[in-house]
């Protein structure tokens, strides 16, 4: 069987592809692309930021078999639970947590977490990959130093507004210390135009370290020193405590049966559980019968999101903390008194649930062993901070907290907080045949959701499950893509409020996915159509 590698960035994409080419295993090109994504990609993730990867290993017996490796940002250990209680302005409307004074969650120093990335792939290296540590960051240093043309995606989001008033656009990230203007602007203040060739000679060094002294250098060596001179001098919650004892974390997946498919996904607090809710409410209806995307099928998929977002916001947080309430939420009981309100037609109230950006990425990657790799990782949208000469941007994962204390996403030292990412993989007869995961917050979870119910319900193929309209509902109104008629959704206003977004393609998370036909082990691959990604089959 061939290998394929489907990612946002057609740069880390082709270089993850060459991995497999030269015979590379699916954890060799999922690091290396990653490595390239977090140089080309300054907002979406970097080795400032975190990571969340569901495999599967070739020879595997068991679904569900390989652990989910978890490398979460977590709160730095001088924070305290009610710092910024005093500081909310208003809940988010978008229903992404709140707006705090000064953006203090989202922007600056104050909003970095201690970053899990570097740790991860270093772990991912150690265990899984064929490659050296060394040779998996050479083409994102290649890259860094001969520079590579600004896309036109990139281009275009750094002149978007922010969403809200009280928000931050990823241009305003460029302004927010003296070395990201430096780095990411022009002698005249203005940002790079879509081909116009942009160098990072600081990155490149920053990588070449890692490269040299390996992994633990970003941790407890000479660059963490400098790390957290910077972070300390500037009122960060992080200290050199934190960053020494980091350490990655192994769960358990989430693993259900849906109609004769196992769906394997992440654990909470991210986004798995509450896939796996959602299919489970679901699993009773005839949707084939309902029709793919008409105004009955909306609302009933719709009502279901809902509900499991009623119990993820109210239940869910870093189960180091929390009480671990995923078997709950996935029990006969527990589905059984959704599905018994959706058909009563009552309310169902959402409570708010915790902000998170929507600039995250993704790489999905098979290889010629039956490896599966489906990667998920973040710097939330970057806090605009970067240490002077470093030239990565740090997360700004402290905007994922509830600022409210005595929530299950409440703000603790050392916490991880709740994120929507998915990487998420289906089996049938016990092998893997579909892969997928995406960036988008907590949209993440239901377009992955939408994009798997396409295949296994209405068999659709990935590329056109991919590239169908998506809605979303996580509050009191449905958003749908432009694509879906004013028709159908003047039928489902009349039992529901909905709203058509300006956008035909994205804005609903951005899947890539990789099927496998079980009979003729035929790969094939779909990048979302809201982004610049590809697939790439390698012989």
């Amino acid at each position: 069987m061939p290998g394929m590698i489907v990612a946002p960035q057609p740069m880390a994409v082709e270089e993850g592809a060459k991995v497999l080419a030269a015979g590379g295993n699916a954890f060799d090109a999922a690091v290396t692309a990653a490595v390239v994504q977090g140089v080309t990609d300054p907002h979406s993730c970097g080795v400032g930021g975190y990571l969340v990867m569901t495999s599967h290993r070739a020879g595997q017996s068991a679904v569900g078999g390989s652990p989910i490796f978890d490398a979460p940002a977590i709160a730095g250990s001088l924070v305290k639970p009610d710092m910024w209680k005093d500081a909310i302005l208003r809940p988010n409307p978008d229903g992404w947590g709140y707006f705090l004074k000064d953006k203090v969650n989202d922007n600056g120093y104050q909003s970095i977490c201690v970053p899990g990335m570097v740790c991860g792939l270093g772990e991912i290296q150690r265990r899984f990959c064929s490659r050296s540590w060394s040779d998996l960051l050479q083409p994102a240093i290649r890259i860094a130093d001969e520079g590579w043309p600004i896309t036109s995606w990139k281009a275009t989001s750094w002149k978007e507004p922010a969403g809200q008033p009280e928000g931050s656009s990823l241009q305003e990230k460029l302004h927010v210390t003296a070395e990201s203007k430096r780095v990411w602007l022009k002698p005249d203040g203005s940002t790079y135009e879509a081909g116009e060739k942009f160098r990072h000679p600081d990155y490149a060094r920053t990588l070449r370290r890692l490269a040299e002294r390996g992994p633990d250098d970003f941790y407890s060596g000479e660059l963490a020193r400098e790390i957290i001179g910077d972070l300390q001098k500037n009122g960060a919650w992080i200290t050199a405590a934190d960053l020494a004892g980091y350490k990655t974390r192994e769960a358990a997946p989430t693993v259900i049966n849906y109609r004769g498919y196992q769906i394997v996904t992440n654990q909470s607090p991210h986004g798995g559980p509450t896939l796996a809710q959602i299919l489970k409410i679901l699993e009773a209806d005839d949707l084939r019968c309902l029709g793919h995307n008409s105004a009955k099928y909306i609302l009933r998929v719709s009502l279901a999101m809902k509900a499991a977002f009623a119990d993820r916001n109210r239940m869910l947080g870093d189960p180091d903390f929390e009480p671990d309430r995923v078997h709950w939420m996935l029990a006969p009981e527990r589905i059984a008194h959704w599905r018994a309100i959706i058909e009563s037609g009552k309310p169902i109230d959402v409570t708010r649930g915790s902000t998170e950006s929507k600039n995250t990425t993704q790489v999905t990657v098979t290889d010629r062993w039956g490896n599966w790799v489906s990667l998920t990782h973040s710097l939330g949208s970057s806090s605009g901070v970067i240490t002077p000469g470093l030239g990565f941007m740090y997360n700004n994962s402290m905007i994922n907290f509830d600022p409210l204390p005595g929530g299950p996403n409440g703000i603790a030292p050392r916490k991880g907080r709740s994120t929507g990412m998915t990487p998420t993989i289906v089996y049938r007869g016990g092998q893997p045949v579909l892969a997928l995961g995406a960036p988008g917050a907590t949209r993440i979870i239901t377009a992955v959701l939408q994009v798997m119910l396409n295949v296994l319900d209405f068999g659709m193929s990935v590329s056109d499950a991919v590239l169908a309209p998506r809605f979303d509902c996580q509050g009191d109104t449905i958003k749908c893509q432009a694509r879906i008629p004013e028709l159908v959704c003047s039928e489902v206003r009349k039992q529901h409020p909905i709203e058509r977004a300006s956008k035909s393609h994205g804005g609903f998370a951005l899947v890539h996915a990789i099927a496998c036909d079980p009979l003729t082990c035929r790969l094939t691959g779909a990048a979302d159509t809201g982004g610049e990604g590809m697939p790439l089959l390698v012989d």
